[in-house]
């Protein structure tokens, strides 16, 4: 017999429980991030801090460490903290903190880098009377079926944020049977709740993301493991994430969204080269610049700035 759950509960289990991914694996195995491309996002976190008068970065979500060891390598003055499940890995210098939890009052910049896209939250779909209902699912094979309408706070999300499945409000049409969402009410939550620590300082979400008039109308749940984009399941062997409603996440804690083509300095090559060497490092140093800039790629990432007593910038 079948054990059915929500796809929120199968995914939390599959992910952060008993052998979960995020227990047992360090996501730098399975895909690649923007601060693994090269230190453009490091830079642009430094500055973000430096600008605002900021002497401190907290990354929440920290993975392997790689965003706080290239900020210790670019500005060793920096108070570098990583709040994360695992421990602590090897070689990180020893000047950055590493925290299991958060701390309860926070100074400074606090980064999430694709924090958000793992934190599960009710996936819905419209019935063959186009009435959302909660998807169900077997943690074991991956099946799938409709369950009850959802509740109250999640029919009140959906209504305002991914209308096409709630029923026609404010000329969007309702959608069609099928049809997916992914309620971001969770994440809405779990970003505000860092907000509110937030005593002086800057917030940063930065996540894959959509926004009202963009949301995918198969929703976005999906499956990583070893690089590549694999089938869903809840065995804690596969990354299973979802895109975020960055406008929705922006309107909870007050912050505006950019994407990071814009917020990120497109720094030009730096001329000419006498030795080849220095031309080949030239090459690679624009190729991994155009890399997280790219349109339709990581430059399509969205970052969501709440400024707490500083003035947050805007695009570079």
């Amino acid at each position: 017999m079948q054990q059915l759950s929500s796809v929120e509960k199968a995914w939390t289990d599959a992910l952060f429980t008993g052998a979960g991914f995020y227990r047992e694996q360090w996501p730098a195995q399975h895909f690649t991030t923007a601060p693994l491309v090269g230190p453009d996002v490091a830079l642009a976190v430094a500055a973000l801090a430096r600008g605002c008068g900021l002497d401190t970065v907290i990354d929440v979500g920290a993975g392997g460490g790689e965003l706080v060891g290239v900020l210790h390598r670019l500005d060793p003055a920096l108070r570098l903290v990583a709040v994360e499940l695992r421990g602590r890995p090897a070689g990180l210098p020893r000047q950055v903190s590493w925290r299991r939890r958060l701390p309860d009052r926070m100074e400074g910049l606090v980064i999430g880098h694709e924090f958000l896209d793992t934190v599960p939250c009710p996936v819905v779909e419209l019935d063959p009377d186009a009435v959302p209902r909660e998807v169900l699912v077997d943690p074991a094979s991956g099946s799938e079926r409709l369950g009850a309408v959802p509740r109250t706070a999640d029919l009140r999300w959906l209504e305002r944020w991914w209308p096409a499945v709630r029923g026609e409000t404010d000329g969007h049409p309702a959608g069609l049977p099928g049809q997916r969402a992914e309620v971001g009410r969770t994440r809405d939550d779990a970003w505000a709740d860092i907000v509110a620590r937030l005593d002086h300082g800057l917030a940063v979400a930065v996540d894959y993301g959509h926004l009202r008039g963009t949301r995918p109308p198969a929703g976005s749940l999906r499956g990583y493991a070893h690089g590549r984009r694999v089938p869903v399941a809840y065995d804690g062997s596969v990354d299973i994430t979802a895109d975020v409603a960055l406008d929705a996440v922006a309107d909870r804690v007050g912050g505006t969204v950019h994407r990071q083509r814009d917020l990120l300095a497109a720094d030009g090559p730096a001329g000419d080269r006498a030795s080849p060497a220095d031309r080949l490092r030239e090459l690679t140093e624009e190729s991994r610049r155009a890399e997280v800039r790219a349109a339709g790629g990581l430059g399509e990432l969205g970052w969501v700035l709440t400024a707490r007593g500083v003035v947050a910038p805007g695009p570079a």
